[in-house]
């Protein structure tokens, strides 16, 4: 037992360690040019950007929009919930010093709520998902970028946001060995 503990601490040391790397580097790489966009790309994430991004959807398109917010919404309730708890729990010191319990760095949330977004948009349009996809990644690079997480943040936060996803899509529409034989879909 005490040996896997030990295994466990020299692992997340080792993990710490990459971040900070990670860190110094892209932060020394930052340039003039970048920083509007990579501050545009971080306001998209922003809640009343993507209310409002969902809502247009809803008003846009009358036949798929509203099912497709809905998932988005189905999505997006866990993927917060497990973000803020996280948060909560965690309680990691952003890159940039800052330390608050309700807002650290561990996971983040930006990048949870583009991947979550980015399947369920995806899902549905398939011929936009790589444009869905391309902004979900914009927008987790330009929180490290502006040295508000660490690679891992973005990371976990596009897996939490991925599962999420995941998770809504199963409870809208189970398997279809669960499905009655007339409903099931061809394949």
């Amino acid at each position: 037992m005490i040996a896997r503990i030990a295994l466990a601490l020299a692992l997340l040391s080792s993990v710490v360690q990459i971040d900070r790397t990670l860190q110094r580097a892209i932060q020394e790489s930052r340039r003039p040019a970048l920083e509007r966009p990579m501050r545009a790309a971080s306001d998209i994430g922003r809640p009343e950007v993507v209310l409002g991004a969902l809502l247009a959807i809803a008003v846009f398109d009358a036949v798929a929009g509203p099912a497709t917010v809905r998932l988005a919404l189905l999505a997006l309730a866990p993927t917060n919930l497990v973000v803020e708890g996280l948060k909560w729990a965690v309680n990691r010191e952003r890159p940039d010093g800052e330390r608050k319990r309700s807002n650290s760095s561990f996971p983040s949330s930006h990048a949870a709520n583009a991947a979550a977004i980015a399947a369920v948009i995806g899902r549905r349009w398939r011929r936009v998902a790589p444009a869905a996809w391309l902004g979900a990644l914009v927008i987790s690079i330009s929180r490290v970028y502006l040295n508000r997480h660490f690679c891992t943040d973005v990371l976990a936060g596009l897996a939490v946001g991925l599962g999420s996803a995941w998770l809504a899509v199963r409870l809208i529409r189970p398997p279809d060995r669960f499905r009655s034989p007339g409903r099931a879909r061809a394949a």
